[in-house]
């Protein structure tokens, strides 16, 4: 076994002090000469036209420096190009809280009364609020103008969303912007095989992400036009894209300076920024938009609800003969979903001989639909899941050697044809078998806790990237990014970096820059930033060692091979005395008349194969058998994390994955009456957990490398926030022998069912 120096050790967040210690400056903090604040007057209505907007009384408070509708903004669209996709109407409002006018103000307080004061004239529309009159055709139709359909966004998360689709012919209702299909044998022969078939029709209400941090972004205007964009985003690059694009200017005259980030789980891309470049544009001074937290629940891109139903059937030995589905998504009034990862991760956890999988998005007048931490998996894996699970009971079968019977490995087919490689989920289930949770799973019911297991996984992303490492005069080692550090990436890279120089990560210095000057990575979502950027980290490591040895093995006249580097010194081996320090080194190469290049290392990846990973849930539930609240009491989570350069930060990532998943199982979810509009648009009405309500979390690491990642790592923040809903919804169904199709899993819900059993 190799001895590391650095990685596979735990190691504190290089960006946990000034967090922890308040002296974090998020994009809010700063503060700019000539600032103006901007707030928003948003849509009364989930669904009209905007006859006419008077700004008149807005203008007239002081403060009040402009107030700007989508026509004052100086867009760029050319004729016969796509439109810019902004958070604001044209003419049209199309969801309840959809920006209508942006008031900028001198102060936020007199930007909110400025706010107040607009007057907007509408004709109110007919809304679609649900999913059946999404795919309903005698629905009215949810815009006026068509929508375009672009799978940008999703392609950044996984690598199977950029894959092509099979046709679906059937004709469509016009509020259908999009539909899957996929097919493989024969599903009536497969059902007609099956000594059980169980059918489900399971729910999942829209659920937001929940970051601590609204949407924030500031944009100032450079004396020579060129625009610096400071921002919460998760893609850096793709941000400069978008905003350069909205206003035309060419690429080099925007700078995206990513701000930190106060949580972001796939909702931080791009969506303020194009308006407010836009906005601070037209007037020439620099725009400050926040959200507020109702304006983030009203006008943010959620995870959007869905609807799945199943049809799974398996022969008397738990072996799956036949999966039959269909998916419904709500896209909003966006124009893409998660449909189709959903679909792919729904079909793909097993070996389906016999499958057919049909899946619709559906234009809706509720806000456009974003990702979340592992976009569409939850949905997908809580209605498989739980099918799985009554087969098993059906079948009296063991619910975990069913899954173990069926479940994928490497070189298995996935939905869209392509083959799984290498995967560590049977690895993974094992664990799970070989725990005390899972073998002590009677006495927790005899006791009065139900036990429920999951399966979740997810494809990882592959984008290129790129890396410098270099030598700084005071000797130190500087990594520089142009990834964003949303979960202590630069932490895992600082490690990566110092295992090439022998030294602990807190030694290591890594920088993320400006688009201007940083090398390209692309956004952080999907589990793929480690995958990506951390092997170019690792060249551009090795290529800065090498350039170091070479320097010294001049000074210490001794051969590059028989040079090590131990605490911030070249030594010859053996010879402890032969020395020289990289401050030393520095000196050599960045100094007058030094006759050595300077120390710069660069490195690149371009990575084509994802690296998946898969988690294994349990979770033991408590009932409270009068008012129906279940409480989570015990977890373990397993998974497959290829090789855990810092298992600490791989720890910290699971407990956050598993708080979420029992968020999306028994709290969260954004509720909409008939006319679209919000009921849950603050904390007081939409519930996250809170720590009281979570238990406390068992880890357990399973290490089965990736081909391609440093050190054979791969992504593990999507795979633990997967399972959640699917096990505690298992663990319920284990203690009270009812299956709650709808998640969140509501008391009330719950209550009415056992009260109705008792009776």
């Amino acid at each position: 076994m190799v001895a590391h120096v650095a990685v596979g050790r735990p190691a504190k967040r290089i960006d946990a002090p000034p967090r922890l210690t308040g002296q974090e400056r998020f994009t809010a903090d700063l503060k700019i000469p000539g600032l103006l604040y901007a707030r928003p007057v948003g849509s009364e209505y989930a669904h009209a036209r905007i006859l006419g907007v008077n700004k008149d009384a807005a203008l007239a408070l002081p403060g009040v420096v402009a107030v700007l509708t989508v026509d004052d903004l100086p867009l760029h669209e050319p004729a016969g190009a796509t439109q810019i996709k902004l958070p604001m109407a044209r003419g049209e409002a199309l969801h309840a809280g959809q920006f209508i006018a942006l008031v900028l103000a001198e102060s936020d307080a007199a930007a909110e009364d400025g706010a107040a004061a607009v007057e907007v004239d509408y004709e109110p529309l007919d809304p679609v609020v649900t999913l059946d009159q999404g795919m309903s055709h005698e629905s009215p139709q949810t815009r006026e103008t068509a929508a375009e359909v672009s799978a940008e966004e999703a392609a950044m998360h996984n690598a199977d969303a950029a894959s092509a689709l099979e046709e679906n012919e059937e004709p469509l209702p016009h509020n259908v912007s999009n539909s899957v299909q996929f097919q493989r044998g024969d599903v009536t022969q497969g059902f007609a095989e099956a000594d059980a078939v169980v059918e489900l029709v399971i729910e999942s209400l829209t659920v937001h992400q929940g970051y601590i941090e609204p949407q924030a972004c500031l944009v100032t205007v450079e004396p020579l036009g060129n625009l610096t964009v400071y921002t919460s985003t998760q893609a850096a690059f793709y941000c400069r894209t978008r905003v350069a694009e909205a206003v035309g200017l060419p690429l080099q005259e925007v700078n995206v300076v990513p701000m930190p980030v106060g949580g972001g789980f796939g909702g931080k891309f791009v969506l303020i920024e194009p308006m407010v470049a836009a906005a601070a544009v037209a007037v020439g001074r620099p725009v400050l938009l926040q959200f507020s937290r109702m304006e983030d629940f009203l006008s943010g891109n959620p995870a959007p609800d869905c609807r799945i139903e199943v049809k799974l059937g398996a022969k008397r030995d738990g072996t799956f003969t036949a999966l039959q589905s269909r998916l419904i998504f709500d896209t909003g009034s966006g124009n893409a979903s998660p449909l189709q990862i959903a679909a792919i991760l729904h079909g793909g956890y097993y070996r389906f001989p016999n499958m057919e999988i049909r899946g619709f998005e559906v234009l809706t007048n509720k806000p456009g639909a974003g990702a979340y931490r592992a976009p569409g998996a939850q949905q997908a894996t809580f209605a498989i899941e739980s099918a799985v699970d009554e087969l098993a009971l059906k079948l009296d079968l063991d619910p975990l050697e069913i899954r173990l019977t069926n479940c994928v490995v490497e070189g298995d087919p996935r939905p869209n044809g392509n083959e799984w490689p290498r995967i560590g989920l049977k690895e993974t289930l094992e664990a799970v078998r070989a725990h005390p949770a899972w073998q002590e799973r009677r006495q927790a019911l005899a006791a009065g806790r139900g036990v429920g297991i999951a399966v979740g996984g997810w494809p990882g992303g592959v984008e290129p990237a790129t890396a410098v490492c270099r030598l700084d005069a005071d000797g130190r080692i500087t990594v520089v990014l142009g990834s964003v550090d949303l979960s202590g990436t630069n932490t895992t890279f600082a490690q990566i970096a110092g295992e090439a120089f022998g030294m602990e990560a807190s030694e290591v210095q890594v920088t993320t820059a400006p688009t201007s000057a940083a090398p390209y990575a692309g956004g952080t979502g999907g589990s793929k930033i480690t995958y990506t950027v951390g092997p170019a980290v690792q060249k551009a490591a090795a290529e800065a060692r090498r350039q170091i040895l070479d320097i010294a093995s001049q000074h210490l006249e001794a051969a590059a091979e028989d040079l090590e580097i131990v605490d911030g010194v070249v030594r010859v081996k053996g010879v402890p005395n032969a020395t020289v320090s990289l401050k030393e080194i520095a000196a050599l190469s960045m100094s007058v008349a030094a006759s050595h290049e300077p120390v710069y290392g660069t490195g690149a990846s371009a990575i084509t194969e994802s690296a998946p990973g898969f988690a294994v849930h349990l979770a033991e539930v408590e009932v409270d058998d009068v008012t129906g609240e279940a409480r989570v009491v015990r977890y373990v989570a397993a998974q497959d994390v290829g090789f855990a350069i810092n298992p600490a930060s791989v720890d910290a990532q699971i407990h956050g994955g598993v708080a979420q998943g029992i968020g999306w199982a028994l709290y969260e979810g954004m509720s909409y009456d008939a006319d679209g509009q919000l009921l849950t648009a603050t904390l007081m009405d939409y519930v996250l957990p809170k720590a009281g309500m979570i238990p406390p979390i068992e880890t357990i690491q399973v290490e089965v490398p990736s081909e391609h990642g440093a050190y054979g790592s791969k992504g593990i923040g999507e795979p633990c926030a997967i399972p959640g809903p699917a096990a505690v919804g298992n663990a319920i169904r284990d203690l009270t022998g009812l299956r709650v199709t709808v998640i969140p899993i509501r008391p009330e819900v719950l209550a009415r069912r056992l009260w109705s059993a008792a009776d």
